[in-house]
């Protein structure tokens, strides 16, 4: 399932003509087990929190520079929405198609119906290169961070663009 998931992320680069470098590692589940990996790799490192609201009927794609602190209350408020926590496990497969350490934006390919709002921190505009999961914790992509607004553009998802 995940080898067909991470060869939908290259089929969608490049249909949108989007360059990309790919580095291979060990599987990781954390930011911090991740970290070890990222020597060389240029750009910004990001941590992708998939989120929702209390009742569960509000799905985030949180996406901020991975050391960037992210203030659940404070986000919820901005949402005008009552708290907000993790998603489980289920939801991720249901909403993203992914399994837990390979959240990134690539997963809205899975998301038909445009549920999830994605979330971007504003920070972010000033990093030349960001770097992703493929959809799956075994390898990470650096791509252009104007190619990542191009890919957001392009999936139609909601997009909030808030400095975190």
């Amino acid at each position: 399932m995940s080898e067909g998931l991470e060869q939908k992320v290259y089929e969608a680069l490049a249909g949108l003509g989007i360059a990309y470098s790919r580095r291979e590692h060990p599987p990781v589940f954390t930011v911090g087990e991740a970290a070890v990996h990222w020597e060389g790799i240029p750009g910004a490192h990001c941590k992708n929190l998939f989120l929702r609201n209390k009742k569960g009927n509000h799905h985030y794609l949180v996406v901020a520079e991975c050391a960037k602190r992210v203030d659940l209350k404070a986000l919820a408020k901005v949402f005008h929405d009552d708290r907000l926590s993790f998603a489980s496990d289920e939801r991720m497969r249901r909403f993203l198609g992914l399994q837990p350490g390979a959240v990134s934006p690539f997963g809205l390919l899975q998301d038909e119906k445009k549920e999830v709002i994605v979330v971007l921190d504003e920070d972010l505009r000033t990093a030349e290169a960001v770097s992703f999961h493929p959809n799956v914790n075994t390898a990470t992509l650096t791509i252009a961070y104007a190619d990542l607004e191009r890919f957001l553009a392009w999936r139609g998802n909601p997009v909030r663009r808030l400095r975190l």
